[in-house]
């Protein structure tokens, strides 16, 4: 299909405007989260254990404030692209409600609660680990509602495609992060506290930042507060609509990764080693995917809210071409960089090797089909196919990626290495789904904002 240059919606320029900031936001993210393991490490061993512990547990909530913000964003775009502001307005102001509300649900339920739930995940753990463990996620807990309050805002701002706010926004918390972390762990000495107060207090620092910006009055979509403090349903319906199913599927996947966590504790020392510096590898290498997510989501949104499937359907195809570009010359980069990343581990020659597999395998298939696994899911989810998404990510996530992870790691004795087969069959499996989903065109079919 064609589409005239001259009317397209979004131009080469607003598109790399939408791209870049996004980019260098997930990479500072993944780098600055690697100085805090370094800086977390001479806090001692209790307070690593505690940190690793709970961040498994604190990851839940993450991807659920995340999915919340991701309906919000669907819903918002969609107004957007129908140049509805009043109700975009209403949309956003709405998401920032429910988010509080929930976050606070959340956070209370863990601050309650939280020796029982520690207890019930990580059972009996030495009692300085355990001690660590529940001083980190009390002072999480607090900082959950302002999480949601900064990925609230966050929606709008990439909705209206302006990436760079949350860039610079990333830029300043991470640094008060890590400013603070060293001054909690080199010069008060506080332990674990001194690396869960720092994360607090730049969560804070985003939130009343984004949200200072989302109030401001020369910007025609924002947070009014009729609608902050009142509650339509309707609304709401919408904006759940999206998060509820996509809550459900990172939830699913999350609980996999628990259970092949145990698969991998099955294996030897050195199996277990590579397979956890190879996934610290691949979450820098997968950034490129997990950043154009966030970008189908505004221009397909967009466009489906203008109610132009054409336009949709040119940016599908052109945005699967720029994710596959920018993902293949990615993917190879961190390939390449992967030995100098080795250097850095004191690690056996054959676990390095090991390393060195794992790595090749990921990259090649992060490259040419997760962009159909992954950001072109969130593209059918701005359309409101949102069913679909799920229950295919379900079905692969569970029959293929949990099933053969056992049947390769374990029934025929691959170890680590079948794990990742596993893994990048599920992705192929997904892509092929979604793909053949996206050539159908039943993704036009459906509405989001009526």
């Amino acid at each position: 299909m064609s589409v005239q240059k001259d009317k397209q919606l979004f131009s080469g320029d607003d598109l790399k405007k939408m791209i870049l900031p996004l980019f260098m936001e997930q990479l500072l993210v993944i780098l600055v989260g690697m100085a805090d393991t370094l800086i977390i490490s001479y806090a001692g061993e209790a307070a690593v254990s505690g940190v690793s512990l709970v961040n498994q547990f604190n990851t839940i909530f993450i991807y659920l404030f995340t999915a919340l913000a991701s309906g919000g964003a669907v819903v918002i775009s969609q107004y957007i692209g129908n140049k509805d502001s009043e109700n975009a307005g209403k949309a956003t102001s709405q998401l920032l409600m429910f988010s509080v509300v929930f976050s606070l649900i959340i956070a209370l339920l863990v601050l309650l609660g939280d020796k029982m739930m520690l207890r019930l995940l990580f059972g009996r753990v030495e009692a300085d680990v355990m001690s660590a463990c529940v001083t980190y996620l009390r002072i999480s807990a607090l900082s959950y509602p302002m999480l949601a309050i900064y990925n609230a805002g966050a929606s709008l701002y990439r909705s209206l495609g302006k990436t760079t706010v949350t860039m610079y926004i990333s830029i300043l918390s991470n640094l008060v992060n890590i400013v603070g972390n060293c001054i909690g762990v080199f010069l008060l000495h506080a332990g674990v506290a001194g690396v869960a107060w720092p994360s607090f207090i730049a969560r804070t620092c985003s939130a009343v930042i984004i949200t200072i910006l989302c109030y401001r009055k020369t910007q025609e979509i924002r947070y009014e507060n009729q609608y902050v403090f009142s509650f339509d349903g309707s609304m709401l319906k919408r904006v759940l609509g999206i998060a509820i199913p996509n809550g459900v599927e990172n939830g699913v996947f999350q609980l996999v990764k628990v259970a092949l966590s145990s698969i991998v504790a099955m294996f030897g020392t050195y199996q277990i080693a590579a397979n956890g510096v190879a996934q610290s590898i691949w979450s820098l290498a997968a950034l490129s995917g997990v950043a154009m997510g966030p970008v189908f989501i505004t221009v397909i949104g967009q466009c489906m809210g203008n109610s132009d499937t054409e336009y949709a359907e040119y940016y599908f195809r052109k945005l699967i071409r720029i994710t596959l570009l920018i993902s293949a010359a990615w993917n190879l980069l961190i390939f390449l960089a992967t030995p100098l990343f080795l250097k850095m581990y004191a690690l056996e020659p054959g676990t390095k090797k090991l390393v060195l597999e794992l790595v090749i395998l990921h990259n090649i298939f992060n490259s040419v089909a997760f962009p159909f696994a992954g950001a072109l899911g969130n593209g059918l989810r701005a359309a409101g196919d949102i069913r679909f998404t799920m229950l295919a990510s379900l079905f692969t996530t569970v029959c293929v990626r949990l099933v053969f992870s056992w049947i390769f790691a374990y029934g025929l004795g691959l170890g680590v290495m079948g794990i990742a087969w596993a893994m990048c069959m599920d992705w192929t499996a997904r892509g092929v789904l979604q793909y053949m989903r996206m050539r159908s065109g039943r993704w036009k079919e459906f509405k989001v904002i009526g």
